[in-house]
């Protein structure tokens, strides 16, 4: 494995990564770059709103400062639309971290391997007994979390881990290091259904600035994961910008544009989005978004929903209780519940440290309550396997 360290070029492959025959990547750095949200009017933002099927020029639009006086409309715009295509249901899963070993030297990331906590990785018999635990909270999809080391946590430890899932659980998701396409589809064969990749900023220079070593330096190689892995086989794959690391209005632009070209691309693919923020990890509480708040969050969402009305949107417990339980139904259809982002906390005492601060800790039938509360339908799964 190449050692990659902060004097690396972070637009080279490293020779064991996969190189692909796309140009989404070149695409999406394009309008990122030429993206001027100051120039948006209000009249742009009426026109988006006004508008049947949303280009990529009305994203824009709706992502800018000009829209900001038309949140509470593009709410109600964006629960029509989620209403729509979703109807009352709200998705719930659980994530697991079963390793917090990481490679990488990524300055905001609690796992990052110059920060000094408790590392600790699951065995089988370990990850056995934690999706038990989940299990018996009616739970029926699963996201399996690794940090990201190939030492420590091979393809082959995952895909193990996803064969137990698969006995436990009817949706089994990954968010994992970033994969070559055929190792990808060794997951698929092994149980998994979709892929889920922070870019963390689709801004190379910053990015280069807060991945100073490990394979995630390697800006491409990540930004092109999500295609990968539907070459590998998978069902779904999901996209994120962690706001708050760079200009959020560029990288919120950045990732729908991602998420729309791959959907052009493949249209069979099931598209959903994160939306986290910076949250305070350990040995440094300090890290927190900047410049987004509750309302340009809002925004994000809202713009996601109405310029991609069929994909999937989570929101996560990096937020608070409230906001979480007003945005479901509105632009979000999946929400997480009884989460620990430690290593083994759901059987037992927790042996491995939290990547993060989360916000909202309720439980599973606390999060079915809020859900209900809103007059809306918890759904643990939608698929039926023959």
């Amino acid at each position: 494995m190449t050692r990659i360290t902060q004097d690396w070029d972070p637009m080279e492959y490293a020779p064991e990564m996969e190189q692909i025959d796309s140009t989404i990547l070149d695409e999406v750095l394009r309008r990122r770059e030429e993206y001027d949200y100051n120039r948006y009017t209000a009249a742009d933002v009426r026109r988006a709103l006004d508008a049947d099927h949303r280009t990529p020029e009305d994203f824009a639009a709706l992502l800018s400062p000009a829209a900001a006086p038309f949140l509470e409309e593009m709410a109600q715009k964006a629960q029509l639309e989620t209403r729509k295509h979703f109807g009352n249901s709200v998705y719930v899963f659980t994530p697991l971290y079963i390793s917090n070993y990481c490679e990488n030297y990524c300055v905001y990331c609690g796992f990052n391997c110059h920060n000094k906590i408790r590392r600790a990785k699951l065995d089988m018999d370990g990850i056995r007994k934690e999706m038990e635990a989940i299990a018996q909270t009616g739970l029926e999809e699963i996201l399996i979390l690794t940090g990201e080391s190939r030492k420590m946590s091979d393809v082959d430890y995952i895909a193990d881990a996803c064969r137990i899932a698969r006995e436990y659980f009817k949706m089994v998701g990954v968010e994992v290091y970033p994969m070559n396409s055929d190792e990808y589809r060794k997951l698929r064969e092994a149980g998994a259904d979709y892929v889920t990749v922070f870019q963390e900023t689709y801004n190379p220079e910053k990015y280069s600035k807060l991945h100073l070593g490990g394979h995630k330096r390697v800006f491409p190689y990540r930004v092109n994961a999500q295609e990968r892995a539907l070459m590998g086989g998978m069902r779904g794959v999901a996209f994120a910008a962690l706001l708050g690391l760079d200009d959020f209005r560029k990288d919120a632009f950045a990732t729908g544009m991602h998420a729309w070209l791959i959907q052009r691309k493949y249209p069979h693919a099931e598209i959903s989005f994160s939306c986290p923020r910076l949250r305070p990890i350990i040995n440094n509480d300090k890290i927190n978004p900047k410049d987004v708040h509750e309302p340009q969050l809002l925004q994000v969402m809202t713009a996601y929903r109405l310029f991609m009305p069929f994909a999937g949107m989570t929101i996560s417990t990096r937020e608070c209780a409230r906001f979480r339980d007003h945005v479901i139904g509105l632009a979000a259809t999946k929400i997480s519940a009884g989460v620990s982002t430690g290593i083994g906390s759901h059987a037992g005492e927790e042996e491995g440290d939290d990547q993060f601060e989360i916000s909202d800790t309720r439980n599973v039938d606390q999060v079915l309550e809020g859900i209900r509360s809103q007059g809306l339908q918890p759904v643990m799964n939608d698929y039926v396997y023959l």
